[in-house]
């Protein structure tokens, strides 16, 4: 299986770790479990206990804090090229006792496109996902946009056309139905941020979920290089990606 480059824009090999208590394994085991799997922080508490290891729940929110949205950030340089076809969502999410937005993308084939958190639901907010989007290397011009019927969207999609964001052949649909895969795709985010129990800041959402939907990209097969399926096969990409894997 070829190895991957690292991203040296964070600091190369374990200086990405420097002045850590825990060495890069253990930290980035903790982080890649909590953002695969329902688990709460103060399970992996637990399951750390059981190897002899000590640390404090908050202590692993730090982690995910921090090397998260770096996992989210080098995985995108491996991903494969999108289709055209986009399917654009956006669901309910609480943070601090606060409703939030936050906007999904994937293609006709279910791969990820990009997600952005949002504390508003208007035109502008729309607007601005389609630039994100379009910002991403394994992201090109649609063909098509699917979305909901959100009064939103068919403002922003012109803002963007004029804007030559979107080239002028690019067409909207606002029909429910074709918007199915990207509902369902929501399912995996959504389940997880249930179970940790919601979100304490607009920040440390952004940065929790960036993890969240980094391991759904890789779990899904996104990462260009085959063999990287099975779960000892993630350690080693996500430990290249730091340039730390033997």
């Amino acid at each position: 299986m070829a190895s991957v480059q690292p991203d040296n824009s964070f600091n190369a090999g374990s200086d990405a770790f420097k002045w850590k208590h825990f060495s890069h394994e253990i930290i980035l085991w903790a982080v890649r479990w909590y953002c695969q799997f329902a688990l709460s922080y103060r399970d992996l508490v637990l399951m750390m206990e059981e190897r002899g290891l000590s640390a404090s729940h908050t202590t692993l929110m730090r982690w995910v804090h921090q090397y998260a949205p770096e996992i989210e950030k080098r995985v995108k340089r491996h991903l494969k090229v999108t289709n055209d076809s986009w399917k654009v969502d956006e669901t309910y999410i609480k943070i601090k006792g606060q409703w939030r937005y936050l906007y999904r993308a994937v293609d006709s084939k279910g791969d990820t496109l990009d997600w952005m958190l949002s504390e508003t639901r208007d035109q502008e907010a729309a607007a601005k996902f389609f630039r994100k989007v379009l910002d991403n290397e394994h992201c090109f011009q649609p063909r098509v946009v699917n979305a909901d019927k959100n009064a939103a969207y068919p403002p922003a999609f012109e803002t963007c056309k004029q804007t030559k964001i979107f080239s002028e052949d690019v067409t909207l649909r606002q029909t429910k139905y074709l918007n199915n895969r990207v509902e369902q795709d929501h399912r995996f985010v959504k389940r997880r941020i249930a179970y940790c129990q919601w979100l304490q800041s607009f920040e440390t959402a952004k940065a929790t979920i960036a993890g969240y939907e980094a391991m759904h990209m890789i779990r899904k097969g996104q990462v260009k290089k085959p063999g990287y399926q099975s779960a000892s096969s993630q350690v080693q990409f996500i430990e290249e990606l730091f340039g730390i894997a033997a």
